[in-house]
């Protein structure tokens, strides 16, 4: 049976198709009369996209400069920089008393800028992460401490970690890499601190997770003040903040699905963290983390100052919806950045 909902028609939002499909799935099992929407909403030229704009609230004085940034800036993309200019009213979408297409463009700009200094820091501990992990476990248990299963836990994930390092190895096209194959017999894969330069982060993480002792896990902590079980929660989220920035999503004011554990110590971390539930998810402890994790790594980093210039360039950036807590600017890292 097919029926149209006529709730908001114009040339704008056509009727809206639907069909009744009498019997429905859902995670309780299935139920009669269920009500799907079919979506008909037709494709919009540049052109289209900015009267759209324009109807809704929006002022773009240059329609030759939008339509430029809407043909290499797919409209998807900027939309989640234009929605919290919205004013909450739907389906209209309209937009906020003097919002300007200026306005989410220079919030994208924001958001680019901001993500490649992320990217910055978290190769720069990414490296430090690795470095650590293959000295410390190679200093115990010789130079290819990964093939000693009894170090580990969870024999089934372990064979799962050793199967894909195996692949990750055979793709490897790393002139350390050819070099072994090509030196040595045995054992057939290389040592700890040549392959954890060719694994994943994701892989990492998994690795450190997976080390039966939990004195190796400190061991390699240590470095960085922290608690093993932190800096393995840190560890596992960060994969996950990459990954968002690897893909270009939108990350200043995103709500991350992967938490962290806050660390308890040192205090000269701890005083910059902002432990309130409204923070939990946001990006702010992320970048304080890394801000705190690159100082050790390099003492002279221009990175925490920089971080702040581009915060602060931006006055009307809500901080909140990053997770910055009040008066941020004054705590020890930031201020210590300027």
């Amino acid at each position: 049976m097919l029926c149209y909902c006529t709730h908001n028609q114009s040339e704008q939002n056509p009727p809206r198709l639907y069909r009744f499909r009498p019997e429905m799935r859902t995670p309780a099992g299935y139920f009669s009369g269920g009500l799907v929407m079919k979506y008909t909403k037709p494709p919009f030229s540049f052109a289209q996209q900015i009267a759209l704009l324009e109807s809704r609230g929006m002022t773009i004085p240059d329609h030759d400069r939008a339509a430029r940034y809407l043909s290499h800036i797919n409209y998807y993309r900027l939309r989640a920089y234009w929605l919290p200019f919205e004013n909450g009213v739907v389906p209209e979408h309209s937009f906020h008393p003097g919002t300007t297409f200026d306005s989410a463009l220079t919030l994208y700009i924001f958001d680019r800028k901001f993500r490649l200094l992320l990217l910055e820091a978290i190769e720069r501990v990414e490296v430090s992460l690795r470095t650590h992990f293959a000295y410390i476990l190679a200093m115990k248990y010789g130079s290819h401490a990964y093939l000693d299963e009894a170090i580990f836990r969870r024999p089934k994930y372990y064979t799962q970690l050793m199967t894909s390092l195996e692949e990750e190895i055979g793709r490897s096209q790393e002139t350390f890499i050819e070099h072994y194959r090509n030196t040595y017999d045995e054992p057939a894969l290389p040592p700890i601190w040549a392959i954890c330069e060719v694994m994943s982060f994701g892989q990492l993480s998994k690795w450190y997770k997976i080390l039966k002792f939990r004195k190796d896990r400190q061991a390699i902590a240590t470095p960085y003040g922290i608690d093993e079980k932190a800096l393995g929660s840190f560890m596992h989220h960060l994969t996950h903040v990459r990954n968002f920035i690897a893909h270009h999503c939108r990350l200043w004011n995103r709500k991350l699905t992967v938490t962290m554990t806050l660390p308890k110590s040192p205090d000269s971390l701890v005083e910059n963290l902002n432990r309130s539930p409204e923070a939990e998810r946001r990006i702010y402890n992320t970048v304080a983390m890394l801000g705190y994790l690159l100082r050790l790594a390099s003492p002279g980093t221009t990175w925490l100052k920089r971080t702040r210039q581009l915060i602060e360039e931006h006055t009307d950036l809500d901080t909140d919806a990053m997770g910055f807590p009040e008066g941020w600017p004054d705590l020890p890292l930031w201020k210590e950045a300027v």
